[in-house]
This record gives structure tokens, sequence and C-alpha cells, in this order.
């Protein structure tokens, strides 16, 4: 399974952003840009997916790993982002609320 840092994060252009993490926590804090997609239904959603390369991330990685290797399972072209949504705060990054 493919993975990049928040730091690589920060510097990508172009490949949509996806959130697994719940409705709750999307709300409080997110990447700019970053779409919702909750692991919890995402089984029901995978039309929405982006078509080509995209990124999954949650709060530290664990929940964005487990769907990344499903998702890698089904052929799609994802890349984890490891430390999630909470490394990207704690290295200062600006969020959307």
């Amino acid at each position: 399974m493919k993975s990049i840092t928040v730091q690589q994060l920060r510097e990508r252009q172009g490949v949509p952003l996806i959130d697994v993490r719940e409705v709750d926590e999307f709300a409080a804090a997110r990447v700019p840009g970053a779409i919702n997609l909750p692991m919890s239904t995402l089984g029901g959603r995978l039309h929405e997916l982006p078509e080509g390369a995209f990124d999954v991330i949650c709060a530290v990685g664990g929940r964005s790993a487990r769907v990344a290797e499903a998702l890698q399972a089904r052929g799609y072209d994802v890349t984890n982002v490891d430390g999630g949504t909470n490394g990207w705060i704690a290295a200062g990054y600006p969020v959307e609320r």
C-alpha cells in the first residue's frame, strides 16, 4: 500500500483527498478541500469516489490505511496519509471547519 506524510500531502496538487472519518469529526476540523465519505458508509458509496488517483485520510492513519488496503484490492489507485488529520493539525497546517 502506498502512503505519504502530511508534509507530502501539503505539497500535492490536483489529487483528490477523501476523509473517511465520521461526519462529526469532519465537521470539527478538516484538511482544506477534503471530501467526507465516512468509512462506515463507504461500502454503499463507492460510486462517489473520484476516478484516477486519490488520497485517503482519517484522524491518525489507521482507518484510512484499512480503507486504502480494501480499495487497492478492488483496483483503485489510492494512497494513505500517515499521521492523518491530527498530524496535519500538529504540523500547524491550516484547517477548514
